[in-house]
């Protein structure tokens, strides 16, 4: 009995067994799972981690939703360098041409409509930044009889399509000589962008500390020399994004415009667009030239922009 248990002991433990504190003795000759010539070698899966199958899916789903997304501004770009008898063929470029931009460039009114367009765009969006974040600042630091009122009508004016008010607006337009003027859709476009811009901009100004403005009181600032000096600068995300939206509104509008302007000088692009398709003309190859060129300006205000969207989307919703 002793011998034996003697040999047991000194003796080399098999390969594959678990020996130590907390081993069970029972069981010494199982391997461990995953170990040298035992178990399948599978790590268990974690919580949460995907499989390959899922993964698979996913990145399929991505690949898809992308390509929708990227096709329609693609194909319009192939398209408008096709001639007119090719605009319907499902091939891609087999006979490149430039005379869709040089006609449209040349052979229309389209630079009179882009300077049409810049006008209302620069002055919607130089006025409406300034007024939405004015308009922001106040509701955020200032208590005042009827600052709920004013809030509650800021809310309520987002809630009527814009087809609704284009017949009382054409009205008023006429009744006081703005129609084909500028200034139609400078204060059309303003009533648009300010109210939401204005609630965009006081969520983004109750995440500033009220404590910078009143140090810039100690330091014997006014009201508007604080706001100006100390709290513009550091509402630049914010300004971003209300400048990006006011820009796309005033940009991308196309009831009102054609409303309120009528006759070719007098268009914006949105307008001019609707003169190369409609009930007399089917010129598609050169709408698609046209859109592109439309589309250059807004590609770079957006990327221009696109580092302080994020930033100032998330910072304006974030609740004091």
């Amino acid at each position: 009995m002793s011998a034996e248990t003697t040999r047991f002991d000194s003796g080399s433990a098999p390969a594959g067994t678990r020996t130590g504190p907390g081993s069970d003795p029972g069981r010494g000759d199982i391997p461990q799972s995953g170990g040298a010539g035992g178990g399948s070698g599978k790590r268990p899966r974690r919580r949460g981690e995907r499989g390959p199958l899922a993964s698979f899916g996913l990145h399929a789903t991505l690949l898809f939703a992308a390509v929708i997304a990227v096709f329609p501004p693609l194909w319009l770009l192939v398209t408008s360098f096709k001639p007119k008898s090719d605009t319907f063929t499902i091939a891609l470029i087999s006979n490149f041409t430039l005379d869709n931009y040089d006609h449209v460039l040349n052979n229309t009114k389209f630079l009179t409509w882009f300077g049409n367009s810049l006008l209302v765009v620069v002055t919607t969006t130089v006025i409406g930044v300034f007024i939405s974040s004015t308009t922001g600042y106040a509701l955020s630091r200032f208590r005042f009889p009827g600052m709920r009122p004013l809030m509650w009508t800021l809310l309520i004016t987002q809630m009527f399509p814009m087809a609704v008010l284009i017949v009382p607006l054409y009205n008023l337009m006429s009744r006081y000589g703005l129609l084909n003027r500028p200034i139609a859709l400078i204060v059309t476009y303003l009533t648009i962008a300010v109210p939401f811009c204005a609630w965009m901009m006081k969520g983004f100004f109750d995440t500033i500390p009220v404590s910078i403005d009143e140090s810039g009181r100690v330091d014997g600032l006014s009201p508007f020399g604080t706001f100006w000096r100390l709290i513009m600068p550091l509402a630049r995300p914010g300004l971003a994004v209300t400048g990006f939206y006011t820009f796309v509104t005033a940009w991308a509008e196309v009831a009102y415009a054609t409303a309120f302007m009528t006759g070719e000088r007098h268009l914006t692009l949105a307008g001019g667009l609707q003169t190369f398709v409609n009930q007399h003309t089917q010129d598609w190859h050169l709408m698609t030239a046209a859109a592109v060129l439309i589309a250059v300006p807004a590609t770079l205000v957006f990327g221009y922009a696109q580092r302080h969207l994020q930033s100032g989307l998330t910072a304006g919703a974030t609740k004091a």
